[in-house]
């Protein structure tokens, strides 16, 4: 039996969106998103989540060494933040509603007997 790729799926941010991450061991940092994998839903925020590579010698790097780079975290962790003001905004709500139109007032009328 083959085993079927799972099927892309949108996301609430994208590519160079700034997000904060609310889960997790960099719970209240934020940061640039740097890619996104829509097949596992996880993205890669710039600065964030840095994990240890130890690279072993090759002709490409002769010396090999250890460097730090950042690993993917899952979307469920980030959430979209307002450059502007700073605060976290639900995109799906806040983009998708119309704005509220001011309501009209009522003209009075007169009753008559």
């Amino acid at each position: 039996m083959a085993i079927r790729k799972a099927d892309p799926v949108q996301l609430h941010v994208k590519s160079g969106d700034t997000v904060k991450v609310i889960a997790g061991d960099e719970k209240g940092k934020t940061g640039k998103i740097v890619s996104v994998n829509r097949v596992t839903q996880r993205v890669t925020v710039e600065g964030l989540n840095l994990v240890t590579k130890h690279n072993k010698p090759s002709a490409k790097s002769p010396q090999g060494g250890i460097t730090k780079m950042e690993a993917p975290m899952h979307v469920s962790n980030v959430q979209a933040i307002n450059p502007t003001t700073g605060e976290r905004v639900r995109k799906g709500a806040a983009a998708n509603a119309a704005p509220a139109a001011p309501a009209k007032a009522k003209r009075a009328t007169a009753k008559t007997a």
